[in-house]
């Protein structure tokens, strides 16, 4: 986001804006490609389909949702807000990384205030992701129940002589008014949602004294829905005046006395984890090595050291290629068989070779494979 409260009282326009070559990180490209094909797979047909800043908004937020996935507890669950402009790639992305077995729910909120044109439909809802880290989740049914529409079931109940059920399980829609321009609540955030859809999800998938984490906590809605049910909640933003707006609304609440009561760290918490990954059998052990000058080196910089010492020739065919672009990074120890993220584990492999390899071979077994298949260079001349 390139505008923030403060700029735009100013004049700034708020812009969701993306771009390969300035917003993606080559670390982030190394540890999706690396330890989260299902994940890299998604970046790579969006960047087909829809072009290079979809795939660097996706490569953005693809490495966080790995984040969320290692902090998340066992029985927690997650909920991504979006639009229709990016909904279909990001359930793909949160597939790769929580599995599509621990999808719950597609949620839509609809806020009816909508702007109509007069060539489509208007658009009058968002869509609310709903993934959990296991099969063991968190849903309090009986705190979040909605009253029935008709008196009929009701009725049914007296006339049985049973007492009526206290309400029925929410739909996934959920109608509710977006914020408009004279709301109370307001502060000025382009996307600021209401207090009272965050209390739905987080009633729903907590309880009192749990830990509630919002990474893009914005104008604080999450830690003011968080405090008013008994959660105890850490908010995570870019923005500089995002501290000042959490004490503000709680004030505002009469839930908070004191400035102090809101502890701001603008250090990143030191990990406890090695720096492991959620899944154990892609376990990094050691990242890459450091070239002479001290620096990390990253997938590229691997790809340009090994062509330097190999020329541009595939390890496991022997053909040689006049053009780079026809060479890939692959593991020789496959990382299902615990293979290092190491230069000493890198070997540079054609397109065919790379996808004949796949998990299944080591850069010897792939060799003995393309020879058997008259595949080698040598073989064919």
């Amino acid at each position: 986001f390139h505008a923030t409260p403060d700029s735009l009282a100013k004049g700034a326009k708020f812009q969701d804006r993306w771009s390969w070559a300035d917003d993606v990180e080559a670390e982030w490209v190394d540890a999706i490609e690396d330890d989260w094909p299902g994940v890299a797979a998604v970046i790579e047909a969006a960047k087909q389909a829809s072009g290079e800043d979809m795939a660097a908004f996706l490569c953005f937020l693809g490495v966080r949702l790995i984040e969320m996935h290692r902090v998340l507890t066992d029985t927690g669950s997650i909920y991504l807000h979006c639009d229709p402009t990016a909904s279909h790639y990001i359930k793909g992305l949160m597939d790769g990384v929580f599995g599509r077995k621990n999808f719950r729910n597609e949620i839509v909120w609809f806020y009816k205030n909508a702007s109509r044109g007069k060539r489509q439909f208007a658009k009058s809802h968002d869509l609310l992701l709903w993934y959990n880290k296991g099969s063991e989740y968190q849903f309090n049914r009986d705190d979040i129940l909605m009253p029935y529409e008709s008196g009929m079931t009701a009725w049914r109940y007296k006339k049985q002589g049973k007492e009526p059920p206290s309400g029925k399980t929410p739909d996934d829609v959920i109608v509710m008014p977006s914020l408009n321009t004279m709301d109370k609540e307001r502060t000025g955030y382009p996307t600021q949602k209401p207090i009272a859809l965050y209390e739905r999800i987080i009633a729903a998938s907590s309880n009192e004294g749990d830990m509630v984490l919002d990474p893009f906590a914005g104008c604080a809605t999450t830690p003011v829905a968080a405090e008013r049910l008994g959660r105890q909640w850490v908010g995570i933003d870019i923005w500089a005046g995002a501290h000042g707006l959490v004490v503000k609304r709680l004030r505002d609440e009469q839930r908070l006395f004191e400035a102090g009561e809101v502890t701001l760290s603008t250090q990143p918490p030191v990990r406890t984890d090695g720096h492991e990954v959620a899944t154990p059998y892609l376990q990094v052990t050691e990242r890459y090595d450091a070239p002479d000058d001290g620096s990390p080196r990253t997938r590229q910089g691997m790809l340009d050291f090994l062509i330097a010492q190999h020329g541009s020739r595939c390890q496991g065919c022997d053909r040689e290629f006049d053009d780079d672009r026809y060479l890939q990074l692959d593991h020789n120890t496959p990382r299902a068989d615990g293979g290092l993220n190491h230069i000493s584990n890198r070997v540079l492999l054609c397109g065919p070779c790379n996808r004949l390899k796949g998990a299944a071979y080591t850069l010897t077994g792939l060799r003995r494979e393309n020879a058997k298949r008259g595949y080698m260079r040598g073989a064919m001349l």
